[in-house]
């Protein structure tokens, strides 16, 4: 039998890159340019700082938020309720006090300009959902205000990031996150040099003193 000469080579593994995310500074800013920029009208001061702000809060995917229903928002019980996530799969996520509010706020604003359409972010014109298209010139509107380069995609790994930082455990960030497989949230653990500095503080004997 004729032995095939590369059969012993290894094949080299290919390099798992870190999900591009944004540092805490600008992403501050973004929500500050967009709470701060000179719309013509209130409404979309509150619609656009509520898009940006679900984004960072709870990492919903694009097409999760633009197909938001009026009805998958429970404000009162800190609720969002994703219908057909990635995967064709339903999943709940918790939101905090702060994204409540400024969800909240967007809605009253809504309900002024008699908005009915069923998905949660109207458009400006007309009584119809919030765009694909009107997504893209928002965020395009706000990295030339901002000078800050990001995507929707990088506000998610954003969230990713920001969550585990703050001490929530990988089992839960990907129930959030709606990922199949937990495999695909833990490139997240390493995605901070930071906070792993900061889990190494926690050693136990830290606090020993220094013998030479």
């Amino acid at each position: 039998m004729v032995k095939n000469p590369i059969e012993e080579i290894e094949v080299p593994k290919l390099e798992k890159k870190l999900p591009p995310k944004l540092s805490k500074q600008n992403t501050l800013r973004l929500l500050e340019i967009v709470n701060n920029y000179p719309y013509e009208y209130k409404f979309l001061r509150y619609r656009n700082y509520a898009i940006f702000a679900t984004f960072i809060y709870a990492g919903l995917r694009k097409q999760e938020l633009l197909h938001l229903k009026y009805t998958d928002v429970d404000i009162e019980n800190l609720t969002l309720f994703v219908r057909q996530g990635k995967g064709s799969k339903d999943r709940i996520i918790p939101i905090s006090y702060t994204l409540a509010q400024s969800l909240k706020k967007y809605l009253d604003e809504r309900k002024k300009l008699n908005k009915t359409n069923p998905e949660f972010f109207s458009s400006l014109r007309g009584n119809i959902g919030f765009t694909s298209d009107g997504l893209k010139r928002l965020v395009e509107q706000v990295r030339k205000s901002s000078g800050v380069t990001f995507s929707v995609h990088k506000l998610r790994h954003t969230f990713a990031t920001l969550m585990l930082e703050g001490g929530c455990d990988i089992f839960s960030l990907s129930k959030m996150m709606g990922h199949s497989d937990i495999k695909t949230t833990t490139i997240y653990l390493a995605a901070s040099a930071e906070h792993l500095r900061a889990q190494m503080t926690k050693h136990p004997l830290n606090d020993l003193p220094v013998r030479i």
